[in-house]
C-alpha cells in the first residue's frame, strides 16, 4: 500500500473497448438532488476525448441521484418497487448523458434493460456488441433489468458480455482508500488491490458481486476520480492517480 501517483512504471497501457461506471451522484454536480447539465457535459467531453482516441466505450450510469431503491426500501416501500423506480432513474441519466454526447457530435445509443421502446433501444447482445464496432457509444440504462441487483453488478455483467478490456468506476476521489478520505486525514490510497482483497477488506470499491464477477472474468477494476479534467482519457494510459483491482 503506497501513495505515490503515477510511479508504476512500465510502457503506457492501452484498451480497445473499455465499460465506464459512474454513479447518479457525479451528475448532481453542486446540487443536493437531480441532474446538474454541466457536469454532465464535463463527463460527455471526458467520454468524447477517449472515443477520439480510437478506444470504443460504452457507459453504465446509477440512479442515486433520482431515487435510490435501497432508500425507498427502508422507507417502507417494497424493495422490488423501489428497484424498479431506481432503474427508471437510471434511464433518465442515460438520456440526458446521450443528449450531451450527441451535442459534441459522438454518436451515441441508450440500450435498457427494460423495453422503453418509445425513447431508447432493448438491450440485444449482440446490436450492443455492433454499436461499439461501429464506434457508437452504448449507454446501458436500467442496470440488469431484475430487482436486488445494483448498477455495480451491472457494469460488470454488461462489461462481461461486452468483452471489455478494463472496468473503470469514476468517482469523486482519486482511488480506493483506508477509509473515506473526506472524513479522514490519515486515509492512505491503495497503488494496486487484489480481487481478494477488496472482498475480505469489505473496502467498497464495488459490491461483493460485481467484484466476484469481473475476477471470474479477469477484468481489471481502475477507480479514478471523474472529476478532475482529462482524468478518464489518462486512466486508460496509466497515468495520474487511481486504483487498480486485478
Amino acid at each position: 500500500m503506497n501513495d505515490k501517483g503515477d510511479s508504476r512504471g512500465g510502457p503506457a497501457q492501452r484498451y480497445k473497448r473499455v465499460l465506464l461506471k459512474i454513479s447518479g451522484e457525479s451528475l448532481m454536480g453542486g446540487q443536493s438532488y437531480g441532474i446538474d447539465p454541466e457536469m454532465v457535459a464535463t463527463v460527455a467531453s471526458q467520454v468524447r476525448d477517449v472515443v477520439n482516441s480510437g478506444v470504443e466505450a460504452c457507459l453504465v450510469i446509477g440512479g442515486g441521484n433520482i431515487f435510490r431503491g435501497v432508500s425507498g426500501a427502508a422507507a417502507g416501500m417494497e424493495r422490488a418497487t423501489g428497484d424498479y423506480m431506481g432503474m427508471l432513474a437510471t434511464v433518465m441519466n442515460a438520456l440526458a448523458m446521450q443528449n450531451a454526447l450527441e451535442d459534441l457530435d459522438v454518436p451515441t445509443r441508450v440500450m435498457s434493460a427494460l423495453p422503453i421502446s418509445a425513447v431508447c433501444e432493448p438491450y440485444i447482445r449482440r446490436r450492443a456488441m455492433r454499436h461499439l464496432e461501429k464506434g457508437r457509444v452504448v449507454i446501458f440504462a436500467a442496470g440488469t433489468g431484475n430487482p436486488f441487483f445494483t448498477t455495480d453488478t451491472a457494469a460488470a455483467l454488461r462489461a462481461s458480455e461486452m468483452a471489455c478490456e478494463a472496468l473503470l468506476k469514476g468517482t469523486r476521489v482519486d482511488g480506493v482508500y483506508s477509509s473515506d478520505p473526506e472524513k479522514d486525514p490519515e486515509a492512505v490510497r491503495y497503488d494496486t488491490l487484489s480481487y481478494l482483497q477488496v472482498l475480505s477488506e469489505d473496502l467498497r470499491v464495488m459490491d461483493a458481486s460485481a467484484v466476484s464477477l469481473a475476477r471470474e472474468n479477469a477484468i481489471p477494476i481502475i477507480v479514478f476520480s471523474i472529476e478532475e479534467d482529462g482524468g478518464f482519457a489518462r486512466v486508460l494510459q496509466h497515468k495520474g492517480k487511481f486504483t487498480i483491482v486485478s
